[in-house]
């Protein structure tokens, strides 16, 4: 079966069996797209089609294109990987490690014993948490009144440390700070930057911080999966302008644009018309593990309506570059050794195999992430692909 005739089936039976309202998938070799599809509606209860310009949240997807604009100015010495964050932001300076709480509930806060830097930021291992993976984050919003990053305050920024940096790996807001060093070094709004030294470049014409009415017209509606395993549709959408344009998830966004930036990669910094995005080295120097002898394990929840507990295969060592995840064994899809994946918490995901020279874009709207059916359909999308390749 072709790879079409195969990828249309798996869509199609999961649309039509409700397991997903709507879903767009693309695959992209080197060269070009090899294929796109989107079935289902956009929001249960509506005949609106999910279409392949279908535009979403893809939230955490930002993450990648926040680390490529560090990386452009780390390039052009307007930043530096290793020296303390606190040169373009104060503010990191005197962030406060978080050792736990008093007899009364009140946080009892330390120095850190190192600098906060950018690597630590673009690695996760900064010391920074998320509220709905650390119970202590989520206990230190509801002691202190800090706001959720999902407000794009600028008060939700002033979070402490849950250890000291370099420690161990922790996903959190790390990529937000990394996006406001952009912001001082560059002299622009993360959004502008963007638009002028990533999008633009790569024609993604449909992601931005803020959408434009043809954008909003096209936007599927998050779903949030019921105890019952129903959907329901929820009225979600981020501050539109919001006061900070976090670097860590405040793009929206098509599959086909955030494919363009897959095969960035895939080309080695290539854009298209012959400029680049990156060099080369910096690519490489992206796409490695860059957190030393540190595991990354998975996920547990602490918020079990924004996630789902995600175990990783523990036969398969996982590790941090610049703005991914790396498998550093062939995972079971048939993606090689060296692999690149993150996602978005609505259950949009990519991945992309230098190796074989192969990416992917799948992009639904449902909480909470690691759906139970569209997680497994991300991966049967990704094993279809290599199976037809083979």
């Amino acid at each position: 079966m072709s790879m079409k005739n195969a990828l249309d089936s798996l869509l199609k039976n999961a649309t039509d069996a409700g397991d997903v309202p709507g879903v767009v998938a693309m695959v992209t070799n080197r060269e070009g797209t090899l294929y796109e599809g989107a079935f289902g509606v956009r929001k249960v209860g509506d005949k609106q089609p999910m279409t392949t310009d279908t535009v979403g949240l893809i939230a955490s997807m930002t993450k990648a294109i926040t680390s490529v604009a560090a990386m452009q100015l780390v390039e052009q010495g307007k930043l530096d990987l290793d020296g303390p964050a606190s040169k373009w932001a104060p503010e990191l300076g005197k962030v406060q490690v978080l050792d736990g709480f008093d007899s009364a509930g009140k946080p009892k806060l330390r120095a850190p014993k190192h600098p906060i830097t950018l690597k630590h930021l673009l690695t996760h291992t900064a010391g920074f948490g998320y509220s709905f993976t650390s119970t202590e984050i989520k206990k230190y919003e509801e002691v202190t009144g800090l706001p959720s990053p999902f407000t794009c305050t600028r008060a939700s920024l002033d979070a402490p440390l849950l250890f000291d940096p370099g420690q161990r790996w922790e996903y959190g807001i790390n990529i937000d700070w990394a996006g406001q060093l952009v912001e001082r070094a560059s002299g622009m709004r993360l959004g502008d930057y963007f638009a002028k030294n990533i999008l633009g470049p790569l024609g993604m014409n449909d992601t931005a911080v803020n959408m434009s009415p043809s954008m909003s017209s096209r936007r599927a509606h998050i779903h949030a999966r019921l105890p019952d395993g129903n959907l329901t549709p929820i009225d979600l959408v981020l501050p539109q302008p919001p006061e900070v344009d976090m670097g860590g998830h405040c793009l929206y966004g098509t599959a086909g644009d955030y494919l363009k930036f897959v095969r960035m990669f895939l080309n080695n910094g290539a854009a298209p018309g012959g400029g680049r995005i990156l060099k080369a080295e910096t690519i490489d120097q992206m796409c490695v593990n860059q957190i030393g002898e540190l595991k990354i394990s998975g996920f547990k929840t602490a918020d079990p309506t924004l996630l789902n507990d995600m175990p990783l295969p523990p036969e398969i060592p996982h590790n941090w570059g610049l703005g991914f995840l790396i498998n550093q064994k062939p995972f079971p899809t048939g993606r090689s050794a060296g692999g690149l994946l993150w996602a978005g918490i609505c259950n949009s995901y990519y991945w992309i195999d230098r190796t074989k020279g192969i990416g992917g874009v799948y992009l639904t709207q449902i909480l909470p992430f690691a759906d139970v059916k569209s997680l497994p359909l991300f991966f049967g999308v990704e094993g279809t692909v290599y199976q037809s390749m083979s």
